[in-house]
């Protein structure tokens, strides 16, 4: 019992921090409205996609770069435990670090889902075809997609120990994840070699089921979508036993 109260504990912290942080909510609508409304608009009449609407296109992947980006940043909250000594009254407390890593992971996850949610709604303002059923078929492949990319951010975050370093995954990980997934531009239409390295991508993946999901027959996937799942289930149990052990050697 006192695992589980300890893993509630993490997840509430988690949550409450992330709803009373008003600019990162204001944050979650805002830059979606960008990249739909700015760059999809601008890039429609050069993307050469004959029959599919370019914002409809690009709106999946979006929601991918948005859970993407906040995981990532969720990560750096074990380096401000630690810096203000909030990580070391968690380690010396009657917790396991198996289960210190689910509770935080678990808030993370909450966190970065909240954060995909937000923007479903902008599906309409495009003329994307949303409805409850489609909104239900795409939450499970988003937890999958959300429990891989945030166990990346607190493994890199357990081995890191200043705010500087974890700022490079914005430029090593973060941005060739996003750009390499295939959410701006069908992979299909790149060259050979750099389709393989896409394929190396897990959030190739998550986008590839995400359109076969939300866009149905207007789509063609890269993958059988059992394919795509399976991959991000693979990916998200392989991460969360990476990031247990490197926190758990957190000092």
């Amino acid at each position: 019992m006192s695992e589980l109260r300890g893993i509630y504990t993490l997840w509430l912290r988690e949550v409450k921090k992330f709803l009373r942080e008003k600019p990162r909510l204001l944050n979650a609508f805002v830059q979606p409205l960008l990249w739909l409304f700015i760059f999809g608009t601008g890039m429609r009449f050069t993307a050469g996609m004959p029959g599919i609407n370019y914002q409809e296109f690009i709106f999946p992947g979006l929601v991918c770069q948005a859970m993407l980006f906040t995981a990532m940043f969720m990560g750096i909250s074990v380096i401000w435990d630690r810096e203000f000594g909030f990580l070391k009254e968690i380690l010396v407390s009657p917790i396991s670090r198996p289960s210190v890593f689910f509770g935080k992971m678990l808030g993370a996850s909450t966190d970065v889902m909240l954060q995909g949610i937000i923007i479903f709604p902008f599906a309409f303002l495009i003329g994307a075809h949303m409805d409850f059923l489609i909104f239900l078929q795409a939450l499970p492949i988003m937890l999958l997609i959300t429990f891989g990319l945030v166990c990346i951010g607190l493994t890199f975050a357990s081995v890191m120990k200043s705010f500087e370093g974890f700022g490079l995954i914005q430029t090593f990980i973060n941005l060739p994840m996003f750009f390499l997934s295939g959410a701006l531009f069908p992979l299909t239409n790149v060259p050979e070699w750099l389709r393989w390295v896409s394929f190396c991508n897990p959030l190739t993946y998550g986008v590839d089921a995400m359109r076969t999901v939300m866009m149905g027959d207007v789509f063609v996937p890269l993958f059988p979508l059992y394919l795509d799942i399976a991959v991000l289930l693979g990916f998200a149990v392989f991460m969360f036993c990476v990031g247990t052990w490197a926190f758990s050697r957190t000092e």
